[in-house]
């Protein structure tokens, strides 16, 4: 990445979810980015759906699904901080405000691929991100 001091500690925020999406962009950023810089914080944000009722019951947080424990282990997380973010509402929001709050470095989300029909029915998280984030965004397709 052009620009990019790897010298300097960077935090980078990846979006994570229980998708086969999100578990390619997460495996694609351990290769690509936080390989290349063993100073990286990576962060994984997890954004919920808020409940429709609050009950004492509710989770101060959530688990992170095995998928996102086992690509972690995969690609050797001891050699990089971790810390693990979960928010509640609206995700394209709450991964907006999260980098900001966070003065994240890069954020690294995948892409449904979703046609243009879907898209304009349901809105694009990553697309409304990649306008809106205060940090370079890197979104990560599957290959078909």
């Amino acid at each position: 990445m052009e620009g990019l001091n790897m010298t300097n500690p960077h935090k980078i925020v990846v979006a994570v979810d229980e998708s086969e999406e999100s578990m390619h962009a997460l495996s694609w950023c351990l290769s690509n980015l936080v390989s290349q810089n063993s100073d990286s914080t990576l962060v994984l944000l997890y954004v919920k759906p808020p409940p429709p009722i609050h009950t004492s019951y509710d989770a101060a947080g959530y688990m992170f699904c095995p998928d996102v424990i086992a690509t972690m282990d995969k690609y050797g997380s001891n050699l990089i901080r971790i810390e693990r973010v979960v928010g509640s509402g609206e995700a394209k929001d709450v991964i907006c405000d999260t980098v900001e709050k966070l003065r994240a470095d890069t954020l690294v989300m995948g892409s449904h691929g979703y046609g243009f029909l879907k898209r304009a029915i349901l809105g694009s998280v990553s697309e409304y991100c990649a306008k809106r984030a205060r940090c370079p965004v890197v979104i990560v397709k599957r290959e078909k």
